[in-house]
């Protein structure tokens, strides 16, 4: 038979722990060896703006081809937008696009609106709290019927230059703000390449925002390579598309609410449809009193027999 223990034995003294603040934590041991603790990045850090904008471009139904084209087109030129399924254009379209935003996790929308076939209406909305701008779209040309020489890598992050005109009113200093915002690509953005190589130039003329897509190009040959910062021999080469932008009403919410800026300059397409109807209307009515007019003056004045009219019947 073994000895018992002592009662003082077994209350031996227990080590005394250190503080957790004087001891290094160890790494933990994965799979592929010690992992390393995670480095906080500058831009992670709390106090520093990310921008984290996210655009979702999307049509409605029965849109023409031409003005679809047009879309893919600005599809491909965002690395930082999401694309859509077709949404029905009714007057109940605000809330079912701010659910799609949200559902996308997206904070702008780029909303393409045809109607009759003909029209195209283009929304610039930031949601769900706006504002939010309704613009008509003219002068539509699409990369594929351009064929233009300029080709810039997709998904590069373009420079954006504005005419200086755009700060002469508020409308237009608000408008600027809102596509920098939805046209400018985030920075360190996964889809983006981490360079420049296009230009997007906005310009007002005549009260219409003219939107060109240029391409940066570079002699590359030896001897006329172009050294850091000589932009002398650096040309422009556009790349398409082409559209117009005639704004319509500036709303304080997203898709809607009160009416912050209203053109007085907009005139509707369908309004001009009505008077282009009407002169072709009224060129007919010409003719019809033009030919009345002839036979009243006919019956008038009728024209004396000719004796020799028969002459050469026998």
């Amino acid at each position: 038979m073994g000895k018992k223990r002592k009662h003082s034995e077994t209350n031996a003294v227990e080590p005394t722990k250190k503080d957790d603040d004087s001891t290094e934590e160890r790494p933990k041991r994965t799979l592929l060896g010690w992992k390393d603790k995670p480095e906080v990045k500058e831009t992670d850090a709390p106090g520093v703006f990310r921008n984290k904008e996210k655009v979702l471009v999307t049509c409605s139904r029965r849109i023409n081809f031409r003005y679809r084209h047009l879309m893919l087109n600005v599809v491909s030129l965002l690395p930082h937008c999401k694309k859509d399924n077709k949404v029905e254009s009714k007057s109940s379209k605000g809330a079912t696009l701010n659910e799609l935003v949200e559902l996308k996790s997206c904070s702008s929308c780029l909303f393409f609106e045809c109607r009759k076939h003909k029209d195209l209406y283009l929304w610039m909305a930031k949601c769900p709290n706006g504002p939010s701008v309704k613009f008509l779209v003219n002068a539509v040309h699409t990369m594929e019927e351009l064929k233009l020489t300029g080709n810039h890598l997709k998904g590069s992050r373009p420079l954006l230059t504005f005419s200086s005109n755009f700060d002469n009113d508020a409308h237009w200093k608000l408008i600027k703000e809102m596509i920098i915002q939805i046209f400018g690509t985030p920075k360190e953005h996964r889809k983006s390449k981490p360079y420049y190589d296009h230009v997007f130039t906005f310009s007002i003329v005549d009260d219409h925002v003219w939107f060109r897509n240029y391409q940066i190009t570079v002699p590359h040959n030896e001897s006329d390579k172009v050294a850091r910062g000589g932009l002398d021999k650096m040309t422009l080469v556009e790349v398409g598309p082409r559209f117009c932008l005639n704004p319509i009403k500036i709303f304080g919410g997203s898709f809607g609410g009160p009416t912050l800026y209203e053109n007085p300059f907009y005139v509707s397409p369908n309004q001009i449809r009505a008077l282009e109807k009407k002169q072709k209307a009224g060129k007919y009515a010409k003719k019809v009193k033009a030919k009345t007019r002839r036979k009243m003056h006919q019956l008038a004045n009728p024209l004396e027999p000719d004796e020799f009219a028969d002459m050469w019947k026998e």
